[in-house]
């Protein structure tokens, strides 16, 4: 027997005047040429950086597509991966028109009496159907929302910057007012004070009997017995029987009102009240006062 001829495995042998026909072969799509074309699809859909947004026109997105598409097409990328690209890219739009309306909202509220947000609003109100809108309105709305809203907060952040500056300063003029009249008070006090002391009151006492009087030296030594024997000069003085109240010794104390309402307090208000009394008086004079009051004991 003659041995058989040795076969090589699948190896087609052509007859004389035969061609082979080979199955052509689908070409592999690497996985650098997919992520160039998932890159180039989410430029497309017009993803949102964190720092801005950029919006297509229709026409331009559509184009976009169709390049995309027979891109896609020319190196092996299915219509439903595509399809899963783009709904991505949508998805990322709407989510970040719901992050501008949110913070649109926040300042709206801050700037109520503050500055006019009209435009704002009206741009909030359009996005707010952000959900249902075509994908180009949405970008449009989500940029112009951004951009009055930035507007707005800047303009509100004024606002607020005026107003705590005129507060501070009104602070400032009320504080300096307080501290005046705080000084004012205590220079009364302390003047109030040294008036109220025996030496002050006898000092006021013969300056008012001359300028307001015309009672020389004379009188006034009569006006000074007399008080010392009725009070001592002292202007916290009652006496325990009668009720008479002060230097004068008015009966009652509250007769010393009409020359102020601080009598029970300052000896300058009792001296006004006493020399006016005497003055009125059926005694006319400090020393006709004196002269009665050695001879009943009162004046």
């Amino acid at each position: 027997m003659r041995p058989k001829p040795t076969e090589t495995p699948h190896a087609h042998v052509a007859l004389p005047g035969t061609q082979i026909h080979r199955k052509p072969r689908k070409p592999r799509t690497s996985r650098h040429e997919i992520a160039a074309a998932t890159g180039t699809v989410l430029v497309i859909a017009g993803l949102v950086a964190s720092s801005g947004f950029v919006a297509q026109s229709a026409d331009a997105t559509q184009d976009s597509i169709a390049a995309t598409t027979v891109l896609a097409d020319s190196r092996g990328l299915q219509s439903d991966q595509l399809d899963v690209y783009v709904q991505r890219g949508e998805t990322i739009t709407r989510g970040s028109a719901s992050a501008a309306l949110s913070a649109a909202h926040v300042v709206i509220a801050a700037s109520q009496s503050k500055v006019d947000a009209a435009t704002l609003t009206s741009v909030v109100s359009s996005l707010a159907s952000y959900a249902i809108l075509p994908i180009e309105r949405v970008e449009s709305l989500t940029a112009e929302a951004k951009a009055e809203t930035a507007s707005v907060a800047a303009a509100t952040a004024e606002v607020d910057r005026v107003a705590a500056e005129a507060a501070a300063a009104a602070a400032a003029e009320a504080a300096a007012i307080a501290a005046a009249q705080a000084a004012a008070e205590a220079a009364r006090m302390q003047s109030l004070a040294g008036g109220n002391s025996v030496d002050g009151a006898r000092a006021t006492a013969r300056s008012m009997a001359a300028s307001q009087y015309g009672w020389g030296e004379d009188q006034f030594s009569c006006l000074d017995r007399l008080w010392q024997k009725e009070s001592r000069w002292n202007y916290a003085a009652v006496n325990s029987s009668s009720g008479a109240t002060g230097i004068p010794q008015a009966l009652p104390g509250s007769k010393m009102a009409s020359a102020g309402n601080d009598w029970a307090t300052n000896a300058t208000t009792q001296i006004s009240w006493g020399l006016g009394y005497i003055k009125a008086s059926s005694y006319g004079t400090p020393c006709a006062a004196w002269s009665h009051s050695q001879s009943v004991g009162w004046y």
